[in-house]
């Protein structure tokens, strides 16, 4: 997902609830408590890599809160923040969506790359066997398609179909882990995804126009999920994005180069816009490290409820924002609902029934 996060490696997001931005918006979960027995002085991964410290709470110290508050807590505020990504993209006004995400691109490898460091990690490099390459490169690219699509939404005053997007996005996943995983679809979910396509189909046709902008970030960051299975192990939540940013400030050097030499870049509107344009490195990131430290602490579940937060923040900034939604929309967006409310239904009867798979 702009967020999001949407099926990655045990950093990111399950196939079921991948959601951005971002992607974006992206886990095995367990927690020593997730058996039912409470944690005795548990050694944390580390929050980002997931390497072992040696922090662990004093054991009955009650002030102290459980990896699973804690969790929940890194969970809100990443999905809090990637369900506030439309104002704040509004702020960059009247930068376009493509200085945006050239802006983007730069300032996430450069907060990425100094987190890295400060980690006392190396940067990851590009030079790889070439399916490992592959990977890196088809996730740059998935990444960038979702980007651009989320600015060029919210900035063309269709913020309410950038949430539709996100709200299919676990149903796109869902379907990828089937066709190309060859995952098993319980009924729940193969219902699920039958009410979700019946909803994308009515609102193209009742709607008159096909929502594209919502067909292509569920695509985008439901594929990308998928690719990022197939992420080197090495690289992490922190240094994955890194690598991938780093593949694409080539091309984001060479927008920015030719917005200024055609007098169309916004840099001369001021210390304030440029300070916007560069905090997009850490928008990015923050979001990306609090769901990374969220999905090591609390079961699946869990994450696959939060990540609703986004797409319904979203959908109310957009009405907010005075964008119309006619009756055939509403019909619309009630039956991807329904879905949903399917899946999450299949959820929860999956984590009563046991130790929830991926």
């Amino acid at each position: 997902m702009d967020g999001r996060l949407s099926g990655t490696s045990d950093d990111e997001r399950s196939p079921a609830y991948t959601s951005p931005g971002p992607v974006v918006g992206p886990a095995s979960a367990r927690t020593p408590g997730h058996t039912g027995a409470r944690p005795q002085s548990p050694v944390h991964a580390d929050p980002i890599e997931g390497r072992p410290d040696t922090e662990s709470p004093a054991t009955g110290d009650r002030s102290r809160r459980t990896p699973a508050e804690l969790g929940v807590l890194y969970g809100l505020g990443a999905y809090l923040l990637w369900g506030a990504m439309p104002l704040y993209f509004r702020l960059l006004a009247p930068a376009g969506a493509w200085e945006i995400l050239a802006h983007r691109v730069v300032w996430s490898f450069v907060v990425c790359a100094a987190l890295l460091l400060v980690r006392g990690r190396r940067l990851p490099t590009l030079r790889r066997p070439p399916r490992e390459l592959l990977t890196i490169v088809l996730a740059s690219l998935l990444i960038a398609a979702n980007w651009i699509t989320y600015v060029l939404a919210v900035t063309s005053g269709h913020v309410t179909e950038a949430a539709l997007g996100y709200f299919l996005n676990p149903l796109v996943s869902i379907a990828l882990g089937l066709v190309v995983l060859h995952e098993h679809l319980r009924p729940l979910q193969a219902i699920a995804i039958g009410i979700g396509a019946a909803g994308g189909l009515f609102l193209a046709v009742a709607g008159g126009h096909v929502p594209w902008i919502a067909f292509a970030l569920a695509a985008s960051f439901g594929t990308y999920g998928l690719v990022k299975k197939g992420m080197p192990a090495d690289l992490g939540a922190l240094g994955g994005l890194t690598a991938e940013s780093a593949f694409l400030v080539p091309a984001a050097a060479v927008v920015l180069v030719a917005l200024q030499v055609t007098g169309t870049s916004t840099l001369a509107e001021g210390p304030g816009h440029v300070a916007l344009l560069a905090s997009t490195g850490v928008v990015t990131a923050v979001p990306l490290l609090l769901f990374a430290m969220a999905a090591r602490r609390v079961p699946l579940v869990t994450v696959g409820l939060l990540q609703f937060i986004s797409p319904v923040l979203q959908f109310v900034t957009g009405r907010a924002l005075g964008e119309h939604m006619t009756t055939a929309r509403w019909v619309g967006f009630g039956i991807v609902w329904l879905a949903l409310a399917c899946l999450v239904l299949d959820s929860l009867q999956a984590r009563r029934r046991g130790p929830l798979s991926t």
